[in-house]
Protein backbone atom coordinates (compact mmCIF):
# COMPACT_ATOMS: atom_id res chain seq x y z
CA UNK A 1 0.00 0.00 0.00
CA UNK A 2 1.06 3.61 -0.64
CA UNK A 3 0.70 6.24 2.10
CA UNK A 4 -2.21 8.64 1.58
CA UNK A 5 0.15 11.55 0.99
CA UNK A 6 2.21 9.68 -1.63
CA UNK A 7 1.19 8.70 -5.16
CA UNK A 8 2.93 6.65 -7.83
CA UNK A 9 3.95 8.67 -10.90
CA UNK A 10 5.43 5.82 -12.91
CA UNK A 11 6.53 2.30 -11.98
CA UNK A 12 9.25 1.17 -14.38
CA UNK A 13 11.03 -1.00 -11.82
CA UNK A 14 14.31 0.86 -12.31
CA UNK A 15 17.28 -0.87 -10.71
CA UNK A 16 18.76 2.42 -9.53
CA UNK A 17 16.35 5.28 -10.16
CA UNK A 18 18.08 8.56 -9.29
CA UNK A 19 18.72 12.21 -10.09
CA UNK A 20 15.20 13.66 -10.60
CA UNK A 21 15.08 17.22 -11.96
CA UNK A 22 12.11 19.20 -13.30
CA UNK A 23 12.70 20.53 -16.82
CA UNK A 24 10.66 23.69 -17.36
CA UNK A 25 11.45 23.64 -21.09
CA UNK A 26 9.34 20.54 -21.65
CA UNK A 27 7.20 20.50 -18.50
CA UNK A 28 8.40 17.02 -17.56
CA UNK A 29 10.33 15.24 -14.86
CA UNK A 30 13.77 14.08 -15.99
CA UNK A 31 15.45 11.26 -14.06
CA UNK A 32 17.90 8.42 -14.60
CA UNK A 33 18.33 4.71 -14.04
CA UNK A 34 22.05 4.68 -13.34
CA UNK A 35 22.71 0.99 -13.91
CA UNK A 36 20.04 0.66 -16.60
CA UNK A 37 21.84 3.37 -18.62
CA UNK A 38 18.64 5.30 -19.23
CA UNK A 39 17.60 8.95 -19.06
CA UNK A 40 13.84 9.13 -18.64
CA UNK A 41 11.47 12.06 -19.22
CA UNK A 42 8.09 11.57 -17.58
CA UNK A 43 4.75 13.35 -17.83
CA UNK A 44 3.82 13.83 -14.18
CA UNK A 45 0.08 13.64 -14.89
CA UNK A 46 -0.14 10.59 -17.16
CA UNK A 47 3.13 8.83 -16.26
CA UNK A 48 3.94 8.54 -19.98
CA UNK A 49 7.72 8.17 -20.21
CA UNK A 50 10.23 8.50 -23.04
CA UNK A 51 13.69 7.00 -22.55
CA UNK A 52 17.15 7.67 -23.96
CA UNK A 53 19.87 5.02 -23.71
CA UNK A 54 23.32 6.26 -22.71
CA UNK A 55 26.66 4.73 -23.75
CA UNK A 56 27.76 4.20 -20.14
CA UNK A 57 26.23 4.21 -16.66
CA UNK A 58 24.65 7.63 -16.10
CA UNK A 59 24.87 9.22 -12.65
CA UNK A 60 22.98 12.47 -13.26
CA UNK A 61 21.77 14.90 -15.91
CA UNK A 62 20.74 18.54 -16.03
CA UNK A 63 19.08 20.69 -18.66
CA UNK A 64 21.52 22.54 -20.94
CA UNK A 65 20.77 26.12 -21.99
CA UNK A 66 21.96 25.44 -25.55
CA UNK A 67 19.68 22.39 -25.81
CA UNK A 68 19.63 18.82 -24.64
CA UNK A 69 21.32 17.78 -21.42
CA UNK A 70 24.68 17.73 -19.72
CA UNK A 71 25.35 14.33 -18.18
CA UNK A 72 27.74 12.71 -15.75
CA UNK A 73 28.44 9.32 -17.30
CA UNK A 74 30.76 6.68 -15.90
CA UNK A 75 34.01 8.18 -17.19
CA UNK A 76 33.31 11.91 -17.32
CA UNK A 77 31.02 14.65 -18.57
CA UNK A 78 28.99 14.33 -21.77
CA UNK A 79 26.46 16.27 -23.83
CA UNK A 80 23.22 14.52 -24.79
CA UNK A 81 21.29 16.33 -27.53
CA UNK A 82 19.74 15.59 -30.91
CA UNK A 83 22.96 14.11 -32.26
CA UNK A 84 25.14 11.27 -30.99
CA UNK A 85 26.21 11.53 -27.35
CA UNK A 86 29.53 13.37 -27.15
CA UNK A 87 32.11 13.45 -24.41
CA UNK A 88 33.12 16.85 -23.05
CA UNK A 89 35.94 15.67 -20.82
CA UNK A 90 37.21 12.51 -19.17
CA UNK A 91 38.06 12.91 -15.52
CA UNK A 92 41.70 12.09 -14.65
CA UNK A 93 40.74 9.41 -12.14
CA UNK A 94 38.46 7.57 -14.58
CA UNK A 95 38.84 3.79 -14.26
CA UNK A 96 36.62 0.71 -14.59
CA UNK A 97 35.95 0.48 -10.85
CA UNK A 98 34.63 4.02 -10.54
CA UNK A 99 31.47 5.77 -11.71
CA UNK A 100 29.69 9.08 -11.38
CA UNK A 101 26.78 9.35 -8.98
CA UNK A 102 24.58 12.34 -8.12
CA UNK A 103 24.91 15.79 -9.71
CA UNK A 104 23.23 19.17 -10.08
CA UNK A 105 23.75 22.66 -11.52
CA UNK A 106 24.64 25.64 -9.36
CA UNK A 107 22.93 29.06 -9.71
CA UNK A 108 25.74 30.30 -11.98
CA UNK A 109 25.12 27.49 -14.47
CA UNK A 110 28.01 25.15 -13.65
CA UNK A 111 27.36 21.41 -13.37
CA UNK A 112 28.56 19.56 -10.27
CA UNK A 113 28.78 15.79 -9.93
CA UNK A 114 30.68 13.33 -7.77
CA UNK A 115 32.10 9.85 -8.10
CA UNK A 116 32.15 6.65 -6.09
CA UNK A 117 33.68 3.20 -6.39
CA UNK A 118 31.40 0.36 -7.47
CA UNK A 119 32.62 -1.56 -4.43
CA UNK A 120 32.12 1.55 -2.24
CA UNK A 121 35.80 1.71 -1.25
CA UNK A 122 36.17 4.43 1.41
CA UNK A 123 37.59 7.69 0.09
CA UNK A 124 37.77 6.53 -3.55
CA UNK A 125 35.42 9.21 -4.89
CA UNK A 126 35.61 12.92 -5.56
CA UNK A 127 33.36 15.90 -6.25
CA UNK A 128 33.88 17.75 -9.55
CA UNK A 129 32.71 21.02 -11.06
CA UNK A 130 32.17 21.37 -14.81
CA UNK A 131 32.59 24.99 -15.87
CA UNK A 132 30.99 26.62 -18.89
CA UNK A 133 34.12 26.13 -21.01
CA UNK A 134 33.99 22.37 -20.49
CA UNK A 135 36.86 22.25 -18.03
CA UNK A 136 36.38 19.87 -15.10
CA UNK A 137 37.85 20.89 -11.74
CA UNK A 138 38.41 18.59 -8.77
CA UNK A 139 36.78 20.34 -5.81
CA UNK A 140 36.63 17.74 -3.06
CA UNK A 141 38.71 14.52 -3.05
CA UNK A 142 38.49 11.59 -0.66
CA UNK A 143 34.71 11.09 -0.53
CA UNK A 144 33.06 7.68 -0.50
CA UNK A 145 29.56 8.06 -2.00
CA UNK A 146 29.25 11.56 -3.43
CA UNK A 147 25.57 12.38 -3.27
CA UNK A 148 23.03 15.19 -2.70
CA UNK A 149 23.71 18.82 -3.61
CA UNK A 150 21.71 22.02 -3.05
CA UNK A 151 22.30 25.77 -2.88
CA UNK A 152 20.68 28.37 -0.64
CA UNK A 153 18.41 30.98 -2.22
CA UNK A 154 21.04 33.72 -1.81
CA UNK A 155 23.66 31.50 -3.47
CA UNK A 156 26.10 31.88 -0.57
CA UNK A 157 25.88 28.32 0.80
CA UNK A 158 26.28 24.94 -0.84
CA UNK A 159 24.92 21.83 0.90
CA UNK A 160 26.48 18.43 0.26
CA UNK A 161 26.11 14.79 1.28
CA UNK A 162 28.77 12.09 1.39
CA UNK A 163 26.41 9.26 2.32
CA UNK A 164 28.48 7.20 4.81
CA UNK A 165 29.12 10.25 6.98
CA UNK A 166 25.42 10.39 7.89
CA UNK A 167 25.51 14.17 7.57
CA UNK A 168 24.49 17.14 5.51
CA UNK A 169 27.45 19.49 5.35
CA UNK A 170 27.49 23.13 4.28
CA UNK A 171 30.19 25.18 2.56
CA UNK A 172 30.59 28.88 2.00
CA UNK A 173 30.07 29.27 -1.75
CA UNK A 174 31.65 31.85 -4.06
CA UNK A 175 29.22 32.21 -6.95
CA UNK A 176 31.77 34.00 -9.12
CA UNK A 177 34.52 31.39 -8.99
CA UNK A 178 32.64 28.29 -7.83
CA UNK A 179 35.05 27.90 -4.92
CA UNK A 180 33.91 26.37 -1.62
CA UNK A 181 35.30 26.86 1.88
CA UNK A 182 34.53 26.49 5.59
CA UNK A 183 32.98 23.03 5.61
CA UNK A 184 30.72 22.38 8.60
CA UNK A 185 27.94 19.99 9.56
CA UNK A 186 24.38 21.35 9.60
CA UNK A 187 22.38 18.12 9.96
CA UNK A 188 23.31 14.81 11.60
CA UNK A 189 21.10 11.84 10.73
CA UNK A 190 20.75 8.85 13.02
CA UNK A 191 21.85 5.59 11.45
CA UNK A 192 18.52 4.08 12.46
CA UNK A 193 16.73 6.61 10.20
CA UNK A 194 18.61 5.50 7.09
CA UNK A 195 21.46 6.67 4.88
CA UNK A 196 21.25 10.20 3.43
CA UNK A 197 21.11 10.15 -0.36
CA UNK A 198 19.60 12.77 -2.69
CA UNK A 199 18.86 16.31 -1.49
CA UNK A 200 16.76 19.32 -2.44
CA UNK A 201 15.82 22.63 -0.85
CA UNK A 202 12.52 24.51 -0.59
CA UNK A 203 11.77 28.24 -0.68
CA UNK A 204 11.88 28.46 3.11
CA UNK A 205 15.35 26.90 3.27
CA UNK A 206 14.12 23.48 4.37
CA UNK A 207 16.39 20.62 3.31
CA UNK A 208 14.56 17.53 2.02
CA UNK A 209 16.62 14.34 2.12
CA UNK A 210 15.92 10.89 0.69
CA UNK A 211 16.92 8.25 3.23
CA UNK A 212 18.01 5.02 1.57
CA UNK A 213 17.40 1.92 3.70
CA UNK A 214 15.06 4.10 5.73
CA UNK A 215 12.00 4.28 3.48
CA UNK A 216 11.42 7.96 4.14
CA UNK A 217 12.04 11.49 2.97
CA UNK A 218 12.71 13.92 5.82
CA UNK A 219 12.75 17.70 5.99
CA UNK A 220 15.25 19.55 8.16
CA UNK A 221 15.02 23.22 9.01
CA UNK A 222 17.83 24.91 10.95
CA UNK A 223 19.26 21.46 11.66
CA UNK A 224 16.07 20.01 13.15
CA UNK A 225 13.73 17.45 11.63
CA UNK A 226 10.20 18.77 11.19
CA UNK A 227 8.56 16.52 8.57
CA UNK A 228 8.65 12.84 7.55
CA UNK A 229 7.14 11.30 4.42
CA UNK A 230 6.90 7.51 4.43
CA UNK A 231 7.31 5.52 1.21
CA UNK A 232 6.28 1.91 0.44
CA UNK A 233 9.88 1.12 -0.52
CA UNK A 234 13.08 1.01 1.51
CA UNK A 235 15.61 2.27 -1.06
CA UNK A 236 14.50 5.88 -1.41
CA UNK A 237 17.17 7.56 -3.51
CA UNK A 238 16.50 11.20 -4.36
CA UNK A 239 14.04 14.11 -4.35
CA UNK A 240 13.26 17.27 -6.28
CA UNK A 241 10.49 19.85 -6.52
CA UNK A 242 8.66 20.30 -9.80
CA UNK A 243 5.37 20.80 -11.56
CA UNK A 244 4.08 24.11 -12.99
CA UNK A 245 4.01 25.65 -9.50
CA UNK A 246 7.03 23.74 -8.13
CA UNK A 247 4.83 22.39 -5.34
CA UNK A 248 5.18 18.68 -6.12
CA UNK A 249 7.94 16.69 -4.43
CA UNK A 250 9.11 13.94 -6.77
CA UNK A 251 10.86 10.95 -5.20
CA UNK A 252 12.90 8.23 -6.92
CA UNK A 253 13.65 4.74 -5.64
CA UNK A 254 15.62 1.58 -6.46
CA UNK A 255 15.94 -2.16 -5.93
CA UNK A 256 19.73 -2.48 -6.31
CA UNK A 257 21.15 -5.38 -4.23
CA UNK A 258 17.70 -6.51 -3.07
CA UNK A 259 16.99 -10.24 -2.94
CA UNK A 260 14.09 -11.80 -4.83
CA UNK A 261 12.19 -12.12 -1.57
CA UNK A 262 12.79 -8.47 -0.68
CA UNK A 263 11.59 -7.35 -4.12
CA UNK A 264 8.45 -9.46 -3.72
CA UNK A 265 7.73 -7.58 -0.48
CA UNK A 266 8.34 -4.24 -2.21
CA UNK A 267 6.74 -4.48 -5.67
CA UNK A 268 7.01 -0.71 -6.16
CA UNK A 269 10.79 -0.61 -5.65
CA UNK A 270 12.24 1.37 -8.55
CA UNK A 271 9.11 3.50 -9.01
CA UNK A 272 8.88 7.30 -9.01
CA UNK A 273 6.51 8.83 -6.45
CA UNK A 274 5.09 12.26 -5.75
CA UNK A 275 3.80 14.13 -2.71
CA UNK A 276 2.44 17.62 -2.11
CA UNK A 277 4.03 18.78 1.14
CA UNK A 278 2.58 22.30 1.12
CA UNK A 279 5.81 24.13 0.25
CA UNK A 280 7.46 25.09 -3.02
CA UNK A 281 10.94 24.43 -4.30
CA UNK A 282 13.34 26.61 -6.27
CA UNK A 283 13.50 26.41 -10.07
CA UNK A 284 16.14 23.94 -11.30
CA UNK A 285 19.29 25.66 -12.53
CA UNK A 286 20.51 24.84 -16.04
CA UNK A 287 23.98 24.27 -17.45
CA UNK A 288 25.19 27.37 -19.33
CA UNK A 289 28.12 25.82 -21.10
CA UNK A 290 29.41 23.82 -24.04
Amino acid sequence: MVDDEVEVVVALGSELGEGPVWDDRIGRLVWVDILGRRVHTTDAVTGETASLETPLHVGAVAAREAGGFVAALQDGFWILDDGPARRVTTIPESRPGLRFNDGKCDPAGRFWAGTMAYDVSPGAGSLYRLDADGRATLVLPGVTISNGLAWSADGLTMFYIDTPTGRIDAFDFDAGSGAVANRRTVVEIARSDGRPDGLTIDEAGGLWVALAHGGTVRRYIEGREDRVIHLPVSLVTSVTFGGPDRDILFITSAWEHMTREERAREPLAGAVFQARPGVRGRPADVYRGV
